[in-house]
């Protein structure tokens, strides 16, 4: 199959990518992904919340770092700031931010290896469609710099994910560190940032940090990694908005889903 970038292999893979996403959005609405507040023994094994993330996410910088060094493009300046903003959402999405996690003992067998293992076919095929895009089959003269698409993009992409990273901070800084080694599993109201106005600001940013990224690589590759990201989360914020709201009486009215104002 040969529709996109003209190399058979990638095309197909990146066929079957969208398609799963698809997939992903016809499911995900049924089945909350059995994580977190979510958690549920049914899908068999657990890990540790802190090694199931952090395993889940490794393979999206070891693919991509694997496929971008093995491109022609590898050494030259835009690809190389491709670089740097994958491995700056990595290192927190993939290292810091399951590393931070505050785990109580009732919870460390709660990250599903089901979701591990599914979100290796995600994280590998995002390294590896966009790896390759970026550093074998994209075109990123330097004039690329200064193209809108590009600052836009850029623009968005980095405000997400400052916000992304203020949104985790807030949720982390509930549980108290003496709660967590007492083993108590306490949830209460995060208030502050963009949680005046929505329930998951992690998942909107997420979204619109993804939405940045595809628009300054201005390729399918970025578009798959928004659509499959959407295609789960948007369907959790509406689970946990509603959990919230079940649980605590006092639950702020004002406050949507998703997206501040609207939804």
């Amino acid at each position: 199959m040969s529709w996109y970038s003209g190399v058979p292999t990638y095309d197909t893979v990146l066929a079957a990518a969208l398609a799963f996403a698809l997939l992903v959005a016809l499911l995900a609405p049924f089945v909350p992904s059995p994580y977190g507040r979510f958690a549920s023994d049914r899908f068999g094994f657990g890990l540790d919340p802190r090694l199931g993330w952090l395993l889940m996410e490794l393979p999206a910088t070891v693919t991509f770092l694997f496929f971008f060094f093995r491109g022609p493009h590898r050494d030259e300046l835009v690809p190389r700031l491709f670089l740097a903003l994958w491995l700056c959402h990595y290192g927190n999405r993939g290292f810091f931010f399951p590393l931070s996690i505050r785990t109580p003992r009732a919870a460390r067998a709660s990250f599903s290896v089901m979701v591990m293992a599914s979100g290796w076919v995600v994280t590998s095929l995002h390294g590896y469609l966009n790896g390759t895009w970026i550093a074998s089959l994209g075109h990123y003269p330097t004039g690329w710099l200064a193209d809108p698409r590009f600052l836009v993009g850029l623009a968005l992409y980095a405000g997400s994910l400052a916000l992304n990273i203020h949104s985790d901070a807030i949720v982390r800084n509930l549980r108290t560190r003496e709660e967590v080694a007492a083993g108590k599993k306490v949830y209460r109201i995060p208030t502050g940032g963009l949680f005046r106005y929505v329930t998951s600001p992690s998942y909107l940013t997420e979204l619109t940090a993804w939405t940045g990224f595809a628009i300054c690589t201005w390729s399918l590759a970025g578009v798959f990694i928004f659509a499959v990201s959407a295609a789960n989360l948007v369907p959790r914020a509406f689970s946990t908005h509603r959990w919230y709201r079940e649980r605590f009486p006092d639950y702020p009215t004002e406050r949507k889903v998703l997206i501040p104002f609207l939804l």
